[in-house]
């Protein structure tokens, strides 16, 4: 077996805490705090946790079928040498292009709500002139190392977790009616007034999917930093264990508790200005009484936009730096320093992110919007090719006499999970545009459907020009880019004849051990 080092330059410098801390609550910035905000007004409560739910339950699906990969090849630069390994090369460019979109559209929203943070707090400094601080220092951090990301990540994301946990505990007093002060308790009152749909019906759950996409994309993001993880065989299926407590906490319990504390037809949701951020969290708690208390939220939002802000550089920056080492984006982007940072794919993506100067400009705030909100359907399109690359390496697994028990890391309920991620991503990317055709809308119908022909045409261009070929299943290569830890991991029993982990559980324990 050929274990193949990790892509040339980069540093293994990830250690088992930092993934696991960024499956858990890594990724979460202001499009979950302020953004969902929009999605509650537009769905309700009701259609929040619908949307939350059925997306969380793709989620799930969708990182059992990464966790086998990225367990078994680790080295293969995320998506990108995944989608090469399996398919072809035209195909793993048009992955590798969309998910770079996803994090350059996140980056840029990222980049405005910290800046219109700092203006609401001072306006003396223009939101450029704040933007032009946060881009510096931003890139200065991001050139430290995986070392200091991964370290940043971990307190950034604890903290996360901690500030969440604390809104949790005010709802639930307020809801009760235990708040200093509080008249009446609030209980289920906006459930029943403007109601769980907020009067929208289907059409607000089917357009809370779109919000809901933007929200967990980055769970799939332990693929893209297992290449720079001491122990990936340890780390990734801990991460991907993880995943599932993040679905149920952060995602399913902040989609309760906005719907429970906040209104859906509250003006702030829709009207607020750019000078002061709304969020559920802030409605609330003014609702509640507490005025002042827009700061507090203020400050917790800033905290998640510089992990998002930091996630996001790193993300794009490693999805460019794997696309110019496959020879699918121009060469010196794939170069890193000797101390294994991918300069040029650095500065590239935080580059990019200077569409967030768009917002400066009241004319173009609405371009802006309909950039940003390309990472929704691009979500969609990598979580589909995620369950087809999964589905390909099976059929490949079993036609050259591979068996299960030869996996690190079995996902659950093959074959069925994997179609079923697959097929629900392909609906959830036809559907996802349908508010928009009745009234028709033709500037929200290009931007909910432009990335669609765009994926094939990018696979048909690299077919045509790269002359790659689809793979038959013998011929796919399933040693190459297998690696072992660095750090030996202990109480680990394995197959002498193959070299790899016994796994011989029952589907139930694999449940309970994936939770």
């Amino acid at each position: 077996m050929n274990r193949s080092p990790i892509p040339p330059g980069v540093k293994r410098g990830l250690q088992n805490r930092h993934l696991s801390m960024m499956a858990l609550a890594g990724i979460i910035g202001p499009g979950l705090l302020v953004g969902s905000g929009g999605a509650l007004a537009s769905g309700g409560p009701a259609s929040l946790i619908i949307g939350f739910g059925v997306i969380g339950i793709v989620a799930f699906s969708i990182m059992q079928s990464l966790g086998e990969l990225t367990t078994l090849y680790p080295a293969g630069g995320s998506f990108i040498g995944l989608g090469e390994r399996v398919v072809d090369r035209g195909f793993s460019a048009a992955v590798g292009w969309n998910y770079f979109i996803i994090w350059a559209a996140v980056l840029a929203n990222e980049y405005n709500v910290i800046s219109s943070i700092f203006v609401f707090w001072s306006d003396k400094v223009p939101l450029w002139g704040y933007f032009l601080i946060f881009w510096f220092a931003f890139l200065g951090f991001q050139l430290l190392g995986v070392e200091a990301f991964g370290e940043a990540e971990f307190w950034l994301a604890l903290i996360k977790l901690l500030g969440l946990t604390a809104y949790f505990i005010f709802a639930i007093v307020y809801a009760a009616g235990g708040l200093v002060g509080q008249q009446e308790a609030l209980g289920f009152q906006y459930w029943r007034d403007p109601g769980p749909f907020n009067g929208k019906g289907v059409s607000g759950v089917f357009t809370v999917f779109v919000f809901c996409s933007t929200f967990y994309a980055g769970v799939e993001s332990v693929a893209v930093a297992a290449a720079e993880t001491r122990n990936p065989g340890v780390a990734v299926p801990q991460a991907i264990r993880q995943v599932f407590w993040r679905i149920i906490f952060v995602y399913m319990g902040s989609a309760f508790f906005f719907g429970l504390t906040c209104p859906a037809n509250s003006a702030d949701l829709i009207n607020g200005g750019s000078r002061v951020l709304k969020s559920p969290m802030t409605i609330a708690i003014q609702n509640a009484g507490w005025q002042g208390g827009v700061h507090l939220i203020n400050a917790f939002i800033f905290i998640t936009c510089l992990s998002a802000v930091n996630s996001s550089i790193y993300i794009g920056s490693r999805t460019v730096l794997f696309l110019a080492q496959g020879g699918k984006a121009p060469r010196f982007l794939g170069w890193t320093s000797s101390h294994g940072v991918p300069i040029p794919a650095i500065l590239l993506t935080n580059l990019i992110a200077c569409i967030a100067l768009l917002n400066v400009s009241t004319g173009a705030s609405k371009a802006y919007g309909y950039i940003v909100n390309l990472s929704g359907v691009s979500t969609f399109i990598v979580w589909a090719s995620i369950s087809f690359m999964h589905i390909r390496f099976r059929q490949a697994w079993k036609t050259q006499g591979r068996t299960t028990s030869e996996l690190p890391f079995r996902a659950l309920w093959y074959p069925y999970n994997a179609y079923f991620g697959l097929a629900a991503n392909i609906i959830l990317a036809l559907v996802q545009g349908w508010t928009t055709l009745s009234p028709f809308d033709a500037g929200n119908f290009v931007d909910a459907y432009i990335l669609l022909p765009i994926f094939p045409l990018i696979w048909i261009l690299f077919k045509v020009f790269g002359k790659s070929h689809i793979k038959r299943l013998d011929e796919i290569d399933l040693d190459e880019g297998r690696r072992a830890d660095l750090d030996v991991a202990k109480h680990v029993v394995v197959d002498d004849s193959t070299g790899a982990r016994k796994n011989n559980a029952t589907w139930t324990q694999q449940l309970l051990r994936s939770i």
